[in-house]
């Protein structure tokens, strides 16, 4: 097991003193402890997941053998979990076709059970395939398939939405699934596809919304103009989010010019984008940010949403918006000023922001928590991501916490044995806070 400090970790990288970033360097140090190893890569992939247990004994994780590329529909990774109480033992789960550097395949543990995880995979259905999401029971290992893949789940498991991965893939390179075409390509804004609920005991699906309706919602950008027209653009859907009362989801509506797709430029150039909130039946559509720039977000109570965008302002920076609202806050007066993958520890009355930043100029990237009472900012670490970790294959931290918020897992390649998960204890830090 590789153990370092935050301290250890700066110094190795040439950085100095903690009290550079907020930190003192007589405080609390979290401890860095590698829980996978080479010579497979392992990684989880998005921060929005639930990856630890109930019972913070188990992390989930996937397993690759190659990396620097694009999958193909024929690669196969593999789908398991860290013992963390038996020397970090892999123990391996399954298996996907259904996957992306990115999101992984969704694999998360479902909410208001200790024992089931699930996943998404493509299999073979007489002569077509089909995307589908695998339930297991860790501790039987017995599975049942969902018709359907999922995106993001209810916070009570009885649910989950999902966008039409097909079209995902088309439109957002790493972000979909390969293997299978998506059948209203040539399409702008087809009625027949969009967004979809599923039932996760009965598999039964419901289209909630399509991008023909969306399309059809009048575009208020606040007198700036667009990246691309939205007449003369192809419309995809991304980034999906249940409130924490499962009331409203949060999605975003993103579309890119034909111009900029023609021959292949769907991986290059510009793309717009509105962030709606909706009932979680697909009624009372809210534009909560109009203006192009939403990317990363988390709901932080049933009513506010905290999300890096741009505001009329012209700067670009955290915010908080409420829900239903043209109410617009900027969270912190200058630490959240660097675009991150943000989440709230479920602690402290959302006392603490859980955040990372993007490789800098020395190719390090900063897992941090943010303490919006004191606007204190403490680095959990400075991770270095070589230079070949770039584009669809990067690493991103996307730092994921415990359900008690003791604990953070983090991927990133900085060990020398690529994309690994990393284990990092921040229990004194938010005790002595």
């Amino acid at each position: 097991m590789h153990r370092r400090t935050a301290l250890q970790l700066m110094a190795a990288a040439g950085w100095g003193s903690l009290s550079r970033w907020g930190m003192a360097a007589d405080g609390p140090q979290p401890t860095v402890r590698t829980i996978t190893r080479g010579p497979r890569h392992h990684w989880f992939g998005y921060y929005d997941k639930q990856q630890f247990s109930v019972d913070n004994r188990y992390v989930l994780g996937m397993e690759v053998p190659f990396e620097h590329r694009s999958p193909t529909p024929d690669d196969t990774i593999r789908i398991g979990m860290v013992d963390l109480q038996d020397g970090d033992r892999w123990i391996e789960l399954g298996e996907t076709r259904a996957w992306n550097w990115q999101q992984g395949c969704m694999l998360q543990w479902v909410p208001g059970s200790t024992c089931e995880i699930l996943w998404n995979d493509r299999v073979r259905d007489g002569t077509e395939e089909r995307f589908v999401c695998h339930v297991m029971n860790t501790e039987t290992r017995q599975i049942r398939t969902l018709p359907h893949p999922i995106y993001a789940l209810s916070p009570d498991g009885t649910a989950g939405i999902l966008p039409d991965f097909r079209r995902l893939n088309d439109c957002r390179p790493g972000y979909g699934y390969g293997g299978i075409s998506d059948p209203h390509a040539a399409e702008d804004h087809p009625h027949q596809t969009g967004l979809w609920q599923m039932n996760l005991h009965s598999g039964v699906l419901k289209q909630l919304l399509s991008f023909e309706q969306i399309a059809a919602i009048p575009y208020d950008d606040g007198g700036k103009s667009f990246v691309n027209d939205p007449a003369k653009s192809k419309h995809w859907f991304n980034h999906l989010l249940y409130s924490p009362d499962g009331k409203r989801f949060l999605f975003l509506h993103r579309w890119r010019s034909r111009d900029s797709l023609a021959g292949g430029g769907a991986a290059r150039g510009g793309f717009s984008t509105r962030m709606f909130t909706c009932n979680s039946d697909g009624s009372d559509l809210f534009v909560v940010d109009p203006l192009g720039k939403t990317s990363h977000f988390v709901w932080r109570d049933p009513q506010h949403i905290a999300a890096w965008a741009f505001h009329p302002s012209h700067q670009e920076r955290f915010y908080l918006f409420k829900d239903r609202t043209r109410e617009v806050t900027a969270i912190g007066p200058d630490v959240m000023t660097v675009n991150g993958h943000n989440t709230y520890l479920p602690i402290a009355d959302n006392r603490w922001i859980l955040n990372d930043t993007y490789p800098d100029k020395s190719r390090l990237q900063h897992p941090y928590l943010y303490n919006v009472q004191t606007n204190a900012k403490l680095p959990l670490g400075h991770f270095h991501s070589p230079a070949e970790y770039v584009g669809e294959w990067r690493c991103d931290t996307h730092p994921r916490s415990s359900r008690d918020g003791q604990l953070v897992c983090i991927d990133s390649p900085h060990t020398g044995e690529g994309r690994q998960m990393h284990l990092i204890d921040i229990s004194e830090i938010v005790a002595n806070r």
